[in-house]
């Protein structure tokens, strides 16, 4: 019988071990916790406008009236992120009117303006009341993340003034 009894006890040390291992294997555990990603987005906003947006009334004779041109500004806000753009002359009028002075020394004529949202004689004035709340005289939108485009008008009633170059300088103020 001992011829038997060796190989059961081999065999009942093995099933042993397995028993133990599987016990181990039975008792593991997993311990969790959790962690958050942050990410703060700042509403901004940025405008282009410079020489590629110069409104360019031409070249006309002195008994021009309601001279107008028109060109773009581009303004680029944080998606969702409204905003309010105002037009100032150097005037520093908030209605939008403005006057172009002489490029030329000895000459005092200036030749009033109006800045429009919309073409013609007595568009919609485009002045500077727009604050980061109210689009007053102002125009209004809702940025995208993407540049969105805006016609800006100038309209000047008379060109009977002195035969000579004026200019003025608008600033745009994004109010956000």
């Amino acid at each position: 019988m001992k011829y038997f009894n060796t190989p059961s006890r081999a065999i009942g040390a093995a099933l042993a071990t397995v028993m133990m291992l599987s016990g181990t294997a039975a008792s593991a555990a997993t311990a969790t916790d959790t962690f958050d990603v942050l990410l703060t987005i700042e509403k901004t906003c940025s405008v282009t406008a410079g020489a590629g947006s110069n409104i360019d009334l031409g070249t006309v004779a002195s008994t021009a009236t309601n001279v107008e041109g028109s060109n773009s500004i581009a303004v680029t806000c944080t998606k969702g992120t409204p905003y309010f753009i105002g037009l100032a002359p150097t005037s520093g009028n908030t209605d939008g009117s403005g006057l172009l002075a002489s490029t030329t020394a000895g000459n005092a004529d200036e030749v009033p303006y109006q800045l429009q949202q919309t073409a013609g004689a007595g568009g919609t004035v485009w002045g500077n009341t727009a604050t980061d709340t109210s689009v007053g005289n102002g125009v209004t939108g809702t940025g995208s993340g993407a540049a969105q485009s805006h016609t800006v008008y100038a309209n000047a009633p008379s060109a009977n003034f002195t035969a000579d170059d004026y200019r003025d300088t608008v600033t745009v103020n994004v109010n956000y």
